[in-house]
């Protein structure tokens, strides 16, 4: 297999794979998104999340104001433009945060052990070295 093949069956791969634990997500995507964006990401404006999640400010726009009904992010004034509000996580949004990808490694966890022997548990954790150095190597460009 060539470097080309293999990058198609990973992106295939993992992208199958991502879709399929997001199944046990209990909100919707995007707004799971924006959380974790302003977790790792600390306070952002409505544009910045909308950049960092390739997505139009508008659909950006109403993820947020679903999660500021729910009470999961608190918005501020910027304080250098006036005209911008900055947004931050609340307590109650951190939880619901941590919830969620606690239910994903559960979920995650509960398969590696159902389906994989231990040797493949050893193998797939020498894994993700390669893939931590990919993706900063991605990043990087």
């Amino acid at each position: 297999m060539d470097d080309n093949q293999l990058a198609e069956e990973l992106r295939l791969t993992v992208g199958r794979l991502v879709r399929t634990v997001r199944a046990a997500d209990t909100m919707p995507s995007g707004e799971a998104a924006v959380l974790g964006y302003l977790d790792r990401g600390g306070p952002l404006t409505t544009a910045d999340v909308a950049h960092r999640w390739g997505v139009s400010h508008q659909s950006a726009a109403r993820a947020v104001k679903d999660l500021l009904g729910q009470g999961l992010l608190h918005a501020e004034a910027h304080p250098s433009d006036g005209r911008k509000l900055l947004l931050h996580l609340t307590p109650a949004g951190s939880d619901r945060l941590a919830e969620e990808r606690r239910r994903r490694a559960d979920w995650l966890g509960t398969a590696i052990s159902e389906a994989l022997a231990p040797d493949e548990r050893e193998a797939l954790a020498k894994v993700l070295p390669l893939l931590s150095r990919l993706d900063a190597h991605l990043k990087g460009k």
